[in-house]
């Protein structure tokens, strides 16, 4: 089969291109695993705050009862640095790995 050299040209520069696209992005990724893990401070505060907003707003949603709503956010208050834990093993094998997809569709001008 016959190539044309524009069409050889045009295919070879969008390989560099994609190449050069997926070398940015795990750049991307790279840095971003590095401020998960220079910022773990600052992630268990994030974590800390949704967890104190998420918890009573579930209570106070599902449990309208004064004695039970009180003793469901003790329980909750008890739980959170085991939930913590959890939750920032998660964010640091999770984080960087979605930012870095979700960054990528955005600067893609993807809508899906």
């Amino acid at each position: 089969m016959l190539t044309y050299p524009e069409k050889s040209a045009s295919l070879e520069k969008a390989a560099q291109e994609e190449l050069k696209k997926q070398e940015r992005m795990r750049d991307v990724f790279l840095l971003l695993q590095q401020l998960v893990e220079r910022e773990e401070i600052t992630l268990k505060l994030i974590v800390d705050c949704l967890y104190d907003v998420g918890t009573v707003n579930i209570i106070n949603k599902k449990y309208q009862n004064k004695p039970m709503n009180r003793f469901l956010k003790a329980i909750a208050r008890t739980s959170k640095p085991i939930l913590r834990a959890v939750a920032l093993r998660w964010l640091k094998k999770k984080l960087p790995v979605l930012l870095t997809d979700w960054l990528e569709q955005k600067v893609s001008f993807k809508d899906d």
